[in-house]
């Protein structure tokens, strides 16, 4: 396939390509062979600081805040036209950066000038006030105002989309902002600074540093000229957010981890609940929130299902990302491919089965954990309660829609789950039961760009999506204006007596 050449990254602050302040980098590297692709500018506190001040200043000062809608909405359409126009050359970064297929990243680029479409027409469409009279004195109205600057927080698993699942909606709702990426994944975001500053954006209304969360991620969150923080990653980072923005009563939208279950019931279409099982734990390497990666297999069709499971992970193709035959690539990074080597360790010693399909040997540099099934598991394993986040799927098997309810909620997490029944009575109660933000019913996990994401319990706070988004990124303002003549009391006005004590 055509290849793109890579340079080294810099931030992106005030419209401007910039090293950091202190004048570091660190190396960014190919998950594939674990060699150097480029060195990213690292960004600290005074990067940050740069940042926020000329967000701050293009949201109060600049013309972004107080342009016309559609005006403002003309520039996300024009950055939709640019994604589309370097799709090829963003799917490629993205699997050179990610270890993701190409086929899958492909996919994730246009739905990324989708997102930029999306609000655009969203907010012409769904941002909209509310008009209360009371009789003929008064009306009383609501308007959607921006907040400010905000800061988005971003994950490495397809980071590119996420970028602008986050970015759309801020800039739509006439907000400013400050993107700190993964530092795994830098290539895709430095593209998006680049196709930002072809549209023609103003100056500081959309700016990115690169660097670490505990330095550059910890000081977006506690800079008092940020009002709202959007992240998405894993739970315990955004409970720190939580607590580290706390002091300046930051807004927050959290979309964490998951560990969602997959039910499937003896009256099921099996092949087409085994299609979605095996693309919903398998795609994206594994690493996907909403993978099922917990599998209920009712205990009358097992053995069956477990046979079909073990021939499908056994033919599923590893291989080179760039290949578009690959199904499943390496992990993004020696660190994660040592973290899910350790739970396979721990599925070991706790008694599960492993059933793995094969890496080739020409792949033996890259992060390759290839797809895995656990069986002979039971719910309380730490395999099946804590997240993997790699192609490993737990597989329990239940006896009643009762015994797995209590199963499927006896975890932390509440991001997704999914269901597979023809009883539509049963499909219908158990998902409306099931503690999560979403359930797909007979589906895969397909998204609707006008419905909200997220999660409950561990796995989130917050909606965003449709036009749940604009609850985060607006303020709703209410006025109050009266339009006939009404009664005022009177409150201090000096009373006059008479020499009786008659008041006058």
């Amino acid at each position: 396939m055509k290849t793109y050449p890579v340079t080294d990254i810099q931030h992106y602050i005030n419209g401007e390509f910039t090293d950091g302040v202190a004048g570091k980098s660190f190396q960014n590297i190919n998950p594939f062979n674990n060699q150097p692709i480029n060195a990213v500018a690292e960004g600290f506190k005074e990067d940050i600081d740069l940042a926020v001040a000329a967000a701050r200043e293009a949201f109060d000062h600049g013309p972004w805040k107080h342009m016309t809608v559609q005006k403002r909405l003309s520039y996300l359409v024009k950055i939709a036209d640019l994604i589309e126009e370097n799709a090829e050359e963003i799917s490629y970064l993205e699997s050179l950066d990610t270890g993701l297929p190409i086929s899958q990243t492909k996919k994730q680029a246009a739905r990324a000038a989708e997102n930029f479409r999306f609000y655009a027409e969203m907010v012409k469409s769904r941002l909209v006030g509310e008009a209360y009279q009371v009789d003929d004195t008064f009306i009383n109205y609501t308007v959607h105002k921006p907040v400010g600057v905000a800061g988005l927080i971003t994950p490495w698993n397809a980071p590119f989309m996420l970028e602008t699942w986050k970015v759309a909606p801020a800039l739509a709702t006439g907000n400013t902002c400050v993107l700190k990426p993964a530092e795994w994944s830098p290539l895709t975001a430095n593209k998006l600074a680049q196709i930002i500053d072809q549209s023609g954006l103003p100056k500081g209304v959309f700016n990115v540093v690169h660097g670490f969360g505990e330095t550059a991620g910890a000081s977006l969150v506690a800079h008092p000229d940020v009002q709202l923080i959007s992240f998405t990653g894993e739970t315990t980072t955004g409970s720190e957010i939580i607590k580290n923005g706390a002091d300046t009563l930051k807004r927050v939208s959290m979309e964490l981890g998951g560990k969602s279950p997959a039910i499937i019931f003896e009256d099921a279409d099996l092949e087409k609940a085994l299609d979605s099982i095996i693309w919903g734990i398998y795609s994206f390497n594994g690493e996907r929130c909403t993978s099922n990666s917990r599998l209920f297999v009712h205990e009358s069709i097992k053995d069956q299902f477990i046979e079909s499971l073990k021939e499908r992970v056994q033919n599923i193709l590893v291989g080179d990302p760039m290949d578009a035959e690959t199904e499943v690539g390496p992990l993004i990074h020696r660190q994660h491919f040592g973290n899910v080597s350790r739970y396979l360790k721990i599925a070991e010693k706790e008694g599960a089965t492993i059933v793995s399909g094969s890496i080739p040997p020409e792949f033996k540099e890259g992060n390759y954990i290839a797809p895995t099934l656990l069986l002979d598991c039971t719910n309380d394993m730490t395999v099946a309660q804590e997240e993997i986040f790699g192609p490993v799927m737990a597989v329990i098997p239940f006896s009643s829609e009762e015994e797995v309810l209590r199963m499927a909620n006896d975890i932390k997490y509440g991001l997704a789950a999914f269901i597979w029944t023809n009883d539509m009575k049963r499909g219908h109660r158990l998902a409306q039961s099931v503690d999560s933000g979403m359930v797909w019913v007979n589906s895969q996990n397909v998204r609707d760009l006008r419905i909200p994401f997220g999660g409950s319990k561990s796995s989130g706070v917050g909606r965003e999506g449709g036009h749940y988004s604009f609850d985060f990124y607006t303020e709703t303002q209410v006025i109050h204006v009266a339009i006939g003549d009404h009664h005022i009391p009177k409150f201090g006005v000096k009373k006059h007596l008479s020499a009786n004590g008659i008041e006058k």
